[in-house]
């Protein structure tokens, strides 16, 4: 398959770098300075899962070739420019955003059908164009699509990346893939930024933990009124509890570093969908006022 990459941050340029690796024709696609970097001096990786190596895919400032899948790996903040890059028409596309919205703004951009519905569940990190940090072992990409006739494009797709070392299923349905994700991912990166620790610590501490699960149950109920039915808070709750102490949030890790964070497109999200079904989120609010205010008073100046 020949597989362009939108973004080759942490997960892009992890995705990209594993597939280049394995063999595959793999097309980057970034801006003119991040392209030319990576052109130059390719793609560095260092994973504790896929091991340390560089790879050196092509890099493009502006995709004007077919490809059978293009690999969407932005922030959801920066996706509308980034899709300005697009000019082919990809034969499938699969979207590893955080979130919920970018769904619909791919399915305006490109032919609805073709754009899947796709999760990945990585702790990976972009220090500076053409480095990727992989700081822990746990790796999945899942995805699902509604449209029959693209599904031998989407089982292919999961081959080529689990054989290139990045596990990858296809699941019944895109509520599943997109909900299973978001529950967790949102009470972690809630926690974590608004106390600004680790998942060891909020464990451990009762109060940090109340909050962890409060915001679970209250993801895992809009979850649930948005048709994944298979969106479990135990589950959700389970694979926290067996994840490393050290594991943060790139939510966390984007707001040490000054960069603007994704509360509109995580916890921003499970709201908005609650609200459509009458259903608040008191824990996931108060988490995101505590978020905003941190925010707030980093950006203060000093004596104000």
């Amino acid at each position: 398959m020949k597989i362009a990459v939108l973004g080759p941050g942490g997960v892009g340029g992890l995705i990209a770098g594993a597939l280049d690796r394995a063999g595959s024709e793999v097309v980057v696609v970034a801006r003119e300075q991040t392209a030319g970097a990576i052109a130059r001096d390719g793609v560095h990786v260092q994973s504790v899962l896929l091991g340390d190596f560089v790879a050196h895919p092509r890099a493009l400032a502006r995709l004007d070739e077919p490809v059978d899948v293009l690999v969407v790996a932005t922030k959801a903040s920066g996706l509308a420019a980034a899709l300005e890059r697009i000019a082919a028409t990809p034969a499938i596309v699969l979207p590893l955003l955080n979130g919920l919205d970018h769904l619909a703004v791919l399915r305006e951009r490109l032919p609805a059908a073709t754009v899947l519905a796709g999760a990945i569940r990585v702790e990976a990190d972009r220090p500076r164009p053409g480095v990727v940090v992989h700081t822990s072992p746990f790796l999945l990409v899942n995805m699902a699509s509604s449209e029959p006739a693209v599904a031998p494009a989407v089982h292919a797709l999961a081959d080529t990346l689990t054989r290139a070392g990045v596990p990858a299923q296809v699941m019944d349905s895109e509520a599943q893939v997109m909900w299973s994700k978001l529950v967790r991912l949102n009470a972690l990166a809630c926690t974590t930024s608004a106390y600004d620790v680790l998942l060891g610590e909020i464990r451990s501490t009762q109060r940090l933990r109340a909050d962890l699960l409060g915001a679970i149950e209250e993801g895992s109920a809009v979850a649930r009124a948005e048709g994944a039915d298979d969106v479990d808070p135990e589950k959700a709750l389970a694979e926290l509890e067996a994840a490393h102490d050290t594991l943060g949030s790139s939510m966390q890790r984007d707001i040490a570093a000054g960069r603007e964070p994704e509360l509109d497109a995580i916890p921003g999200a499970v709201m908005r969908a609650g609200a459509r079904h009458g259903l608040r989120c008191p824990t996931i609010e108060r988490l995101v006022a505590m978020i905003e205010a941190r925010i707030a008073a980093r950006e203060s100046p000093p004596g104000r």
